[in-house]
């Protein structure tokens, strides 16, 4: 309540003209509807990142009338929006009758606030006790009801040199799923082969797990953009992710790393021997700066910085037009 409180002072006191929201805080109905209310009361502008659409709809949690009224008066409040696909953008148009000209999609910036010091792979490799020549697969940040055990399973039945990191804590309300997790690795007779760090990762950590993996794993059922796909190309890591979202766009079979279908064990553990069996792996090593460079050249912050300001500009243009004022040249 302190916290609302100075956030609610600030905006009456702050200079600014435009404000752009990145994340709604703790009440995120009262965020969606009262507070951007006094936020245009005041006058300001708004622009709206909305990294996920529908949280509740890709959630399977999409039940209450008060969950999607109040994203539609979000969005309606909102001056801009901006989205990381053109499939989001379509969805804020379609189910939310936002104007097309309020939405922009701009790329999902690469994170560059995680270090990326000199460990090596081999190092950290080493670290988590993994032996060299070892296949190591990464999952990492929310853990839900996905596929990747039962997948892994399948794969060491007939091969002793794969191993799996686990590294993220369970996502809220999916606390008994892993509860069954655990107990299904608990009684497998490859537990030893699976490393867990069930846990918030903190940024310093966060290189160790990338390093030491030769594959990250994205078994969603729904998703709109993964902000850890890009992490791991950050690492120049390949990535096996299920072919949900806009997930097609961002991974290129072969050069970056391969698709299975979603919910789908079998073909999530195709996928991971396949790759295995891949040049892709074999030359790793070098192949890791291709992925680096592949994805700076497309979701480079310059990029997003330029398409942003343009949107600021034109929101302050709008305002001061509206105002009889002078116009900022284009």
């Amino acid at each position: 309540m302190i916290y609302y409180v100075r956030l609610i002072r600030y905006a009456a006191i702050a200079r600014p003209k435009v404000f752009h929201i990145l994340w709604n805080n703790k009440f995120e109905f009262f965020d969606r509807t009262l507070l951007l209310l006094y936020y245009k009361l005041l006058g300001k502008k708004i622009a709206l990142t909305a990294h996920n659409v529908n949280e509740g709809r890709r959630d399977s949690t999409d039940d209450t009338l008060v969950n999607r009224l109040t994203l539609r008066i979000q969005y309606r409040l909102a001056d801009h929006i901006f989205v990381h696909t053109d499939k989001m953008k379509s969805e804020l148009v379609e189910d939310f009758k936002v104007s097309e000209n309020s939405v922009t999609v701009i790329p999902y910036g690469i994170n560059n606030a995680v270090p990326d010091t000199d460990l090596t792979s081999d190092e950290a490799k080493q670290r988590l006790g993994i032996r060299n020549g070892e296949r190591t697969i990464l999952f990492f940040g929310n853990i839900a009801p996905y596929n990747l055990i039962a997948a892994f399973q399948r794969i060491v039945t007939g091969h002793v040199d794969y191993r799996l990191i686990i590294a993220g804590r369970p996502k809220k309300g999916c606390e008994k799923y892993w509860e069954e997790i655990q107990r299904t690795i608990s009684r497998g007779v490859n537990q030893a082969r699976i490393i867990q760090k069930i846990d918030h990762i903190p940024d310093e950590e966060t290189e160790l797990y990338f390093k030491a993996a030769d594959v990250l794993a994205l078994p969603y059922r729904h998703i709109y953009q993964s902000g850890v796909l890009f992490l791991g190309y950050s690492f120049g890591l390949p990535v096996i992710a299920a072919d949900v979202g806009n997930l097609r766009e961002d991974v290129i079979e072969g050069k970056t790393g391969f698709l299975c279908k979603p919910e789908d064990p079998v073909d999530l553990a195709r996928a991971i021997e396949t790759y295995f069996a891949s040049d892709l792996f074999q030359s790793l090593h070098t192949r890791r700066k291709e992925i680096r460079q592949y994805a700076h050249e497309r979701h480079s912050w310059d990029v997003v910085g330029h398409m942003t300001r343009n949107v600021y500009a034109e929101l302050l243009r709008t305002r001061l037009s509206d105002e009889g004022g002078w116009v900022l040249p284009r």
